[in-house]
């Protein structure tokens, strides 16, 4: 096989150091391109690598937007700690899902330092973990019931406390509601509208100790 001489174009046969009629040499040493510095001190290699490596980790600015999975995660746990303190009678409900709300936006904010976390965005962590709370605290509650068999106390309680509203009143009207919530169907309906009651309060003060503490934690947050 031959090939044309770079300096005069005689042919010559491969393999051969100089070429016959010019003399020119005939291995050629390719020699690497310069690397050019880019702004910030960055050179070009290192740029191609950086942008083909995909193990490269680039730190992430801060967002406001919730990163769920986490928030999620941070919520569950805040609110069967609650939801525990609760069903062993060490915290009241209220202050329990206030505790919750608040628990689950810091464990959020630990967990993703990136989220910046402002009023708005703690109050929805802790709306969420408001819920989470209710359907844990009824679970328990639920539980206790069934193994305790609690449901007849719970039942007498709820007599008795109707029975003193009825007895402020001499209203024949208001007597006669009272009477037919004694019945096996009242009860029924006042237990639907206490869990609904509850189920909003566990959302709004979630939410509320998660906006407090969103506001909190974002003030502290910038400069």
């Amino acid at each position: 096989m031959e090939h044309p001489c770079y300096k005069c174009g005689h042919n010559v046969e491969d393999g051969r150091p100089f070429c016959a009629n010019c003399g020119a040499p005939q291995i050629r040493v390719v020699l690497p391109e310069p690397v050019v510095p880019l702004a910030g001190g960055v050179s070009s290699a290192d740029a191609i690598l950086t942008s083909e490596s995909p193990d490269t980790t680039i730190p992430s600015a801060l967002s406001p937007a919730i990163v769920w999975p986490v928030a999620i995660r941070a919520c569950a746990i805040a609110a069967l700690i609650a939801a525990l303190l609760m069903a062993f009678g060490l915290m009241v409900p209220l202050l329990a899902v206030l505790g919750a709300g608040s628990l689950a936006v810091s464990l959020c904010r630990r967990s993703n330092p990136a989220w910046l976390v402002d009023a708005r965005s703690g109050a929805k962590v802790g709306a969420v973990c408001g819920i989470l709370f209710f359907a844990m605290a009824t679970a328990f509650e639920s539980i206790a019931m069934t193994v305790f068999h609690t449901s007849g106390e719970i039942r007498k309680r709820m007599l008795e406390a109707l029975q003193q509203a009825a007895s402020r009143s001499n209203d024949p009207q208001v007597q006669a509601a009272f009477e037919h919530l004694k019945t096996p169907e009242g009860i029924a309906l006042m237990l639907v509208f206490g869990m609904i009651f509850l189920f909003l309060l566990s959302i709004m003060a979630g939410g509320l100790a998660g906006a407090l503490t969103g506001a909190f934690l974002g003030r502290k947050k910038r400069p």
